[in-house]
């Protein structure tokens, strides 16, 4: 049981960790083990765009983004569906089982979660989450099942949308009024001379941006996590599944990572 009084933490879990059993263990036996004593709720959220790459690759289609956000053609979105809702979704649930937890597999759609709409006809069944009604994810956290939400939905008039994983994230954690973590493969972001940096607001980043301390991919990860703290009114946490031992003290929202916060 949790404690409806404790502020639930949404995990956006993304990566390589979807496709490794051995961190996905780690990341769930660390979870089964914070949840034995603390009272506190926690849903996961996450993609899967390496199951899709290889599904896509294996019919021999090829993947194509737009300002980072993947194309998917109407034809292809009961192909992408079945890989995010189906095989990563259920992948994820089975090793929460096998590490002794009470797992729930659902969707965006599910319970009326978020709601959906499509972005344009450019990027094809592609869409965009709002937060929607937390009711039945509230009725699982009280009775202590963990949560696990694929980034499919679904519009109001029934078609079927692939969301960009970090974008449903943020609107399950609005539903909820949830913390927000991106659990990922890196630790946070790193000065000039590697060391951590434990909070950034949007100024900070912008300077370090300029500054070309923070690069390449690291850019779309930082100006997401921003926008994510901006549209939550609360600090966003950016940090690693590298180090399992952390993972405990991140849950009692102590920071392991970097902090994003809002302006």
């Amino acid at each position: 049981m949790t404690d409806k009084n404790v502020t639930p933490l949404v995990i956006k879990l993304g990566g390589a960790a979807i496709s490794c059993s051995e961190t996905l263990s780690a990341i769930f036996s660390a979870i089964a083990k914070y949840q034995s004593s603390a009272k506190r709720g926690i849903v996961i959220v996450h993609g899967g765009g390496c199951i899709v790459d290889d599904l896509m690759a294996r019919l021999d289609l090829k993947p194509r983004k737009i300002n980072g956000l993947r194309v998917t053609p109407q034809a292809d979105i009961e192909l992408v569906a079945g890989a995010l809702a189906g095989s990563a979704n259920k992948v994820l649930q089975a090793q929460a089982k096998a590490d002794g937890l009470n797992a729930v597999g659902l969707c965006l759609a599910d319970g009326d979660l978020c709601k959906v709409s499509k972005i344009d006809d450019e990027l094809g069944a592609v869409g965009s989450a709002e937060p929607g009604n937390p009711s039945v994810l509230n009725v699982l956290l009280a009775h202590g099942v963990l949560p696990i939400i694929s980034s499919i939905g679904v519009t109001n008039d029934g078609q079927i949308m692939n969301v960009n994983a970090d974008q449903a994230a943020v609107a399950v954690a609005g539903a909820l009024d949830a913390e927000l973590v991106m659990l990922s493969d890196v630790s946070g972001v790193l000065d000039g001379k590697g060391n951590l940096i434990k909070s950034l607001d949007k100024q900070q980043a912008n300077s370090l941006i300029q500054g070309q301390v923070i690069t390449d991919g690291m850019v779309v990860k930082v100006e997401a996590s921003l926008t994510a703290a901006e549209s939550l009114g609360r600090a966003v946490e950016v940090a690693t599944w590298r180090y399992p031992e952390q993972l405990p003290l991140l849950f009692s929202g102590q920071s392991i990572g970097t902090q994003f916060l809002p302006e």
